[in-house]
């Protein structure tokens, strides 16, 4: 937005808290140290990954499963290993058994049961014990710490244990780890480029004590919401993450243009006031553009989602509050005092940087084709990766190697078929009982469907496990209470439901066995209830519900943008361009990203473990995100060439001054954001690993790249005609002026 010295709602804003800046201050402190005790305990009470797609068929089918078949879905896998050993010995397995004695005797512990799943060839040495809980994922996860206090591998042993609450565990301790880490690596590299911006303590520190106290202030608030609603855990990571870049960079803008103000007004109140009327109204509108991004997420229908978006919304929004309250109030309580405790010189301090941006913007506007076909070009290709991207949903994956519960995961995934481990399941639900001979019929009549569907290997169910008889056989078997109970202790069937089992001839991972479950879904029913589940299913109906979303998440969050800068700018052109300038940052850095952790480039030099597959999730969150943090430099940028277009009239002169204008102070703010989301490359959780490489990536293309070469260039190409607007757009623009 334009910013404007006229004397408005921010002005009287700005003079209202410098007169009640102790006020202010003493308020702020207060909420500060009693939201603090709250934060610290916020990633404690995160216990869902945010990755269950409710109300799906996979969702509904091991609901069923539970309910009705009394199947646990709640385990963990105990994996043994042991140099020299041949763990399929009686002798050993006995020995494993003998050191759990303890564990069975814990209320809240189903079965202990050892994997029966086939062993890959090399893999004698490794076995593997199911461990079913009779609690569900929140009150297993609690327990989990009594539980592995029980685990204790027997001599000349190791064991790894992993499964779905160990690995939710070790996800909210990296998940404590990577926010102290985070920020240890980009807090000092951000005070660092505060100093040299500033050149005293003074004003350096109050854009770290905003960005802190944001996050600070988000968590706490967190804290309470989480008492009442399922969170994904991943939500202090993006928290702190946004929280510390948004934060600083807006207290940046705001410190910069308060030193400005101070040589100009008259007074302290004067300069505050100007500051907020100036500033302030831009960061106001800045955290809108950020908020419109982040709310495209609520498009897709995922707990993972909807935690991302609530703790961004927050986080951006009181960073905003904060940023218009607490540091005005301390502005006004510094005074010409922001100017002590000088670093640096003011000679090293005074750097000729308008000279350097204007001959930039110049020199790029002498050859605006070459360079727009050039840069246009290398950022399409750069986007190119992106064609061949595979999506996927982590698991264990999210964690590095040294992890136990990740660890584990692999070995078991080495050591034993995951085809056979984690197969696709299918519920079937009869009119008359499973035991019915009618039913037997018709459950033996659908088997033969699947067995008949290309990539199936295997199916199993009660009736292949009886063996080669015919319907009225089975039936008659099935009368007996032992076999009966055999079947049931089995959680195969019962009452009127069945479980089938089907084994895919590929890697449940790979694309054909997600097209398996889509045929498996169609096959005829003939008169039974199906839900085809399982893990593949699962992860399948998670990634259709993500990319089924993603056309409403651009329409909405880049429609949304465009009429706003529309109405800002009075173009039609410019909201365009900057959109269009957005998608090519944000796909590059995409582009990137699939390189590095989808094929490994840079894995090693990165600290990142390559997976083979990017997370689903990432291509929106990247996207919402990045949308709207960008945005507000482009806006910053055009709104400085506006101001100057409406002066001079002349296109070439008004770019050049407002890159001038602006270059030295974004490109700052640009570096400061994407070292502290950059910090998450080196944290623990692969996806926000992905996450702060993507954001970084996006915001450091648009910042240099884009900004310095492709909006120049576009301006000059374009002419007058970036300026142009139809008539009922000057009209309604001009009315909304003379109101205020």
């Amino acid at each position: 937005m334009r910013e404007s010295t006229v004397k408005g709602k921010f002005w009287r804003w700005g003079y209202a808290m410098h007169r009640f800046r102790w006020l202010v201050l003493a308020i702020g402190i207060v909420l500060l140290l009693s939201f603090a005790m709250f934060a610290q305990q916020t990633p404690g009470m995160l216990k869902d990954n945010g990755f269950t797609p409710k109300g799906s068929e996979s969702d509904q089918g091991f609901l069923q499963l539970r309910d009705e078949l009394g199947v646990p879905l709640t385990q963990l896998n105990l994996v043994y290993t042991g140099d020299g050993l041949d763990m399929t010995e009686e002798r050993h397995q006995q020995t494993i058994m003998d050191s759990l004695n303890e564990l069975k005797q814990l209320p809240y512990v189903e079965s202990v049961k050892f994997v029966t799943t086939p062993r890959n060839e090399g893999y004698r040495n490794v076995q593997a014990v199911t461990l079913s809980l009779k609690l569900d994922t929140d009150p297993a996860l609690e327990k989990y710490p009594e539980l592995k206090g029980f685990v204790h591998p027997p001599s000349g042993m190791k064991v790894y244990v992993t499964g779905g609450p160990a690995i939710l565990h070790d996800m909210q301790e990296a998940s404590k780890h990577d926010i102290a880490k985070s920020e240890a690596i980009g807090l000092p590299i951000a005070l660092i480029v505060l100093l040299i911006v500033f050149g005293t303590l003074v004003a350096a520190l109050l854009p770290m004590i905003v960005g802190l106290m944001s996050v600070t202030l988000t968590l706490g608030i967190t804290y309470f919401i989480a008492q009442h609603q399922s969170l994904s855990n991943f939500l202090p990571n993006m928290v702190t993450m946004l929280g510390l870049a948004v934060g600083i960079d807006y207290a940046l803008f705001l410190v910069s243009r308060f030193r400005e103000e101070l040589k100009r007004q008259s007074s302290v109140a004067e300069a505050v006031a100007m500051t907020c009327q100036t500033a302030g109204k831009s960061i106001f509108f800045s955290g809108i553009a950020v908020l419109i991004g982040l709310i495209g997420m609520l498009f897709v229908d995922l707990t993972f989602f909807r935690s991302l978006c609530l703790g961004g919304v927050i986080v951006v929004s009181i960073s905003v509050i904060v940023a218009n309250t607490l540091l005005l109030s301390l502005l006004g309580i510094l005074g010409t005092k922001i100017n002590s405790l000088q670093v640096l010189p003011k000679r090293f301090r005074k750097q000729e940087t308008s000279r350097f941006w204007e001959r930039i913007a110049y020199t790029v506007m002498r050859r605006p084709v070459l360079l727009v076909v050039l840069v246009g070009g290398a950022l399409l290709y750069t986007m190119t990766p992106i064609s061949h991207m595979k999506l996927s949903v982590p698991n264990a994956e999210v964690l590095p190697p040294n992890y136990e519960s990740r660890y584990g995961a692999d070995l078991l995934k080495a050591a034993y078929d995951p085809r056979m481990t984690g197969p696709i399941q299918i519920v079937v639900h009869t009119e008359a009982e499973v035991w019915d001979e009618t039913s037997i019929g018709l459950i033996r009549a659908y088997s033969e469907q699947v067995k008949g569907v290309s990539g199936v290997k295997e199916v199993q169910s009660f009736i292949s496990s009886l063996g080669q008889h015919s319907d009225q056989d089975l039936a008659r078997m099935v009368k007996d209470a032992s076999v009966k109970s055999k079947i049931e202790d089995n959680k195969i069937a019962k009452g009127h439901t069945a479980l089938s089992i089907v084994v895919p001839e590929k890697d449940t991972d790979d694309p054909s066995t997600d097209e398996l479950v889509r045929e498996l879904r169609r096959v005829s029913k003939d008169g039974l209830e199906i839900a085809v589940t399982g893990g593949p299913a699962y992860r399948l109906d998670i990634i259709d519900r993500i990319q089924n979303e993603i056309p409403a998440v651009l329409i909405f969050v880049m429609g949304i943008t465009y009429i706003v800068l529309l109405f800002a700018f009075r173009s039609v052109l410019l909201p365009l361009k900057a959109v269009l300038m957005n998608m090519l940052s944000l796909g590059a850095s995409l582009g990137i990203v699939v390189l590095v952790f989808q094929h490994g480039y840079l894995a090693d030099l990165l600290h990142i473990t390559s997976i083979g597959y990017i997370s689903a999730t990432l291509p929106v969150i990247i996207f919402c995100v990045v949308f709207g943090i960008s945005m507000d430099y482009e806006v910053f940028l055009i709104s400085r060439i506006m101001e100057e277009y409406e002066q001079s009239g002349d296109n070439d002169k008004s770019t050049a001054e407002g890159l001038k204008k602006t270059g030295s102070l974004i490109t700052s703010a640009a570096f400061i954001l994407v070292v502290v989301v950059g910090s998450f490359i080196f944290t623990d959780i692969e996806i926000m690993k992905a996450l702060g490489l993507g954001l970084g990536l996006a915001v450091l293309i648009d910042a240099t790249i884009v900004r310095v070469m492709l909006v120049p260039a576009l301006m000059k190409l374009l002419g007058d005609a970036n300026w142009w607007a139809p008539k009922w757009l000057h009209i309604q623009t001009d009315k909304a002026a003379d109101k205020k």
